[in-house]
């Protein structure tokens, strides 16, 4: 048998303590798939003397992560600090640069250092492993950058984020609001205290931005991306979905197109009868498109202990084998520069929502200005509200009015609905969400 994967983690929260369980677990099974031991040496965390339901005897303790990350008593440094700057980034670098292979579960540090980072990989002859960073236990890293390999990738999308999901998915079933919705992710352990990160679409865009890397051989580019959360989804916003035969759910979409890539992450509307608007409560889905392959779609738990610690320990048995391969699917120098996509018709319309003022004309001069803009108008009505899901804000005396388009640009919808606002038309912020025809 050759010589143990000399193992050392920093970070041992949820995701951390659960990597340490599954290499204990199963220890001998793990064995003989990478065919050498896998053996935790090191560890490193804030608090030495938390109780984490796991022991830590006979691991060497280090208060400092960088320290450890290029310590000789190691061969591969287990980044689970999380964050995008700071010690994650430092000790990730200090492994990389002396050689030793990491595995990370950090999406956030991928998006922004990705490119820095591969670089001192392939500089420093070690690894630079992700699988856990996107999608959590979906192999979606792997299925980009080698299963799919053969196949020019035209478009991927997917639900990237477990948390709003649940919420959403719990608006549809029980009809509560928003609010309610966070409140009991937040309880269950699926939402932050501070929920922005998911709830505003940063954590999707994050992981996006590595996935458009590898689907399409650029640099990473997580600015780029047009980024719109669902904190302004309402009952009667999934009222009207469910009445027009969709879903909606926050969607990341990235795709190749004549004048570049283009990379989005939004509320959408989507046919029920489509694979990714059955997924529900906190499971994570993405569709992959290519020349060769058609359609693929991978779906599973995207979040949680166990489920991030299968992805690393799979990236894990991969350094142990002793497998390399460009971390974004091809050499650094080989990866093109990002160029942005011009805007362009949306297939597929979009949903508004306008809290209008009940006076004779309103439809009229709405309706008016959407002719102005060019765009063409698949309905335009007043809807009942659900029963305790008046829109934020709107008084007895403004009726809701719903309109759907046919296909046109979002640019074309913003400035009209940039006029009906400033005419006086409407009261409130206008509701926007996109309808996609997958």
């Amino acid at each position: 048998m050759d010589q143990p994967l000399r193992l050392g983690l920093a970070g041992l929260g949820t995701v951390g303590t659960s990597v340490i369980r599954l290499l204990r677990d199963h220890e001998e099974a793990l064995t003989d798939r990478a065919g050498r031991p896998l053996r935790l040496v090191a560890v490193s965390a804030r608090n030495p003397n938390k109780d984490r339901g796991i022991s830590l005897d006979g691991l060497s303790w280090h208060s400092d992560p960088v320290a450890l990350a290029s310590s000789p008593d190691i061969d591969c440094f287990i980044e689970l600090i999380g964050g995008e700057n700071g010690v994650c980034r430092e000790a990730t670098r200090a492994a990389l640069d002396a050689g030793k292979s990491v595995v990370t579960a950090n999406k956030a540090l991928l998006a922004k250092h990705g490119i820095e980072l591969a670089a001192a990989a392939e500089s420093g002859g070690g690894v630079l492993a992700f699988e856990a960073a996107v999608g959590g236990g979906i192999p979606i890293v792997k299925a980009l950058r080698e299963a799919l390999a053969g196949n020019r990738i035209t478009r991927l999308f997917g639900i990237l984020n477990g948390t709003c999901n649940y919420i959403l998915t719990r608006m549809e079933a029980e009809g509560l609001s928003f609010e309610q919705c966070l409140a009991d992710a937040q309880e269950l352990g699926y939402a932050e205290a501070d929920p922005s990160f998911d709830i505003d679409g940063l954590d999707a865009a994050h992981k996006l931005a590595i996935l458009t890397s590898l689907a399409f051989g650029v640099e990473l580019n997580k600015d780029a991306i047009f980024v719109e959360g669902i904190a302004s989804i309402t009952a009667e916003d999934i009222a009207a979905a469910e009445e027009l035969g969709y879903r909606i759910k926050l969607l990341a979409v990235a795709q190749e197109t004549d004048s570049g890539i283009e990379q989005r992450v939004h509320p959408t509307m989507l046919p029920k009868n489509s694979q990714l608007a059955r997924i529900s409560d906190v499971t994570n889905a993405v569709a992959v498109e290519g020349d060769f392959i058609g359609q693929v779609v991978l779906s599973g738990p995207g979040a949680g202990g166990d489920a991030t610690a299968s992805a690393v320990v799979g990236d894990i048995v991969d350094c142990a084998r002793g497998f390399r391969a460009p971390p974004f699917g091809r050499p650094v120098a080989s990866l093109k520069p990002y160029q942005r996509a011009r805007m362009r018709a949306h297939p597929g319309g979009y949903y508004l929502r306008l809290s209008v003022p009940d006076r004779v004309g309103a439809f009229a001069a709405i309706a008016r200005a959407m002719a102005d803009g060019g765009i063409s108008l698949d309905s335009i009505v007043q809807r009942n509200r659900p029963a305790g899901a008046a829109p934020r804000g709107n008084p007895d005396h403004l009726r809701s009015v719903t309109i759907i388009t046919h296909d046109t640009t979002e640019q074309a919808v913003r400035d009209a609905l940039g006029r009906i606002e400033g005419e006086g038309d409407i009261v409130g912020r206008p509701q926007m969400i996109r309808i996609e025809a997958l």
